[in-house]
């Protein structure tokens, strides 16, 4: 009998109560998309669409106890890596990817709170750089974690394009800078990597106060794309089509009073398999 398995995703990252970023958008991605979702989870969030209330941090050795746990029972075919804020959790899965090796690592920095704070000590930073982001196939940052890696302000697409690149010198196997914060009718993101020339992908900017958690959703969208087995590049393209997509599906819902979630079913995929 020919046994089939289906694409699988990993995703580490932290929980959100109100489901609207996070671990929720996350696994709520992965399957609309057709794969498996399985999780590991950093930190416990009290949430909603109007903001945090409270963090509660997973111990690390129960981080490792949980990437133990799912590396060595199922066939992992991506990563997608959120929010780390702890010195100690990067190295933890730092660790677990030197083990388990996973084919393909997306990891997306989330550094800065939507209120503009930093939420993450400048010693975790570094440990981001020699640890964590070399072993990343792509880095999603967005303007504001961008310029904290930097080290300076970006407000154009020329500043994105040299941010990025620098990034990629500096030890990024691949960098999407995302520049939905730079205002205009039309989003500019910046793909730079070590051999290609860098690309420059326009979006139109849809009008909608349900974007919470987008830069979650395009993170883990690329790492099911990959793991389904299209090449980094078409990953992007789709995983914007599919946030795009998300956006305005739910422009036009009421989840909360404050800023909601995407439409992540807007149209969901079968489960893909693969042998």
């Amino acid at each position: 009998m020919n046994i089939k398995r289906y694409p699988s995703v990993l995703t580490i990252a932290g929980s959100d109560s109100g489901g609207g970023a996070g671990i929720q958008a996350d696994i709520k991605t992965i399957s609309a998309l057709g794969a498996y979702g399985s999780s590991v989870i950093t930190a416990l969030t009290a949430q909603n669409t109007l903001g945090v209330r409270a963090i509660h941090a997973v111990p690390p050795v129960f981080i490792k106890d949980q990437l133990d746990a799912v590396f060595e029972d199922i066939i992992i075919d991506a990563v997608k890596i959120g929010m780390i804020n702890r010195t100690e959790v990067a190295l933890v899965i730092a660790d677990a990817l030197d083990r388990f090796k996973p084919e393909f690592v997306v990891f997306d920095p989330v550094m800065v709170s939507t209120s503009g704070a930093k939420l993450i000590e400048d010693e975790a930073i570094a440990v981001l750089w020699k640890q964590l982001f070399p072993k990343a196939d792509l880095v999603t940052p967005n303007l504001e974690e961008a310029e904290i890696l930097v080290g300076r302000k970006i407000s154009s697409v020329d500043e994105m394009k040299t941010a990025a690149e620098d990034m990629v010198r500096k030890g990024c196997r691949a960098v999407l800078l995302k520049g939905g914060h730079l205002a205009g009718p039309v989003i500019f993101d910046v793909l730079a990597t070590k051999h290609e020339e860098t690309l420059i992908m326009e979006t139109k900017h849809i009008e909608s106060l349900n974007v919470h958690g987008t830069g979650c959703t395009l993170s883990a969208a690329i790492a099911t794309f990959m793991a389904r087995g299209n090449s980094l590049v078409q990953s992007i393209n789709f995983a914007k089509n599919y946030v795009s997509g998300a956006i305005e599906a739910g422009r036009f819902f009421k989840t909360g009073n404050g800023s909601g979630p995407l439409n992540h079913a807007f149209l969901p995929t079968k489960m893909k398999t693969k042998s």
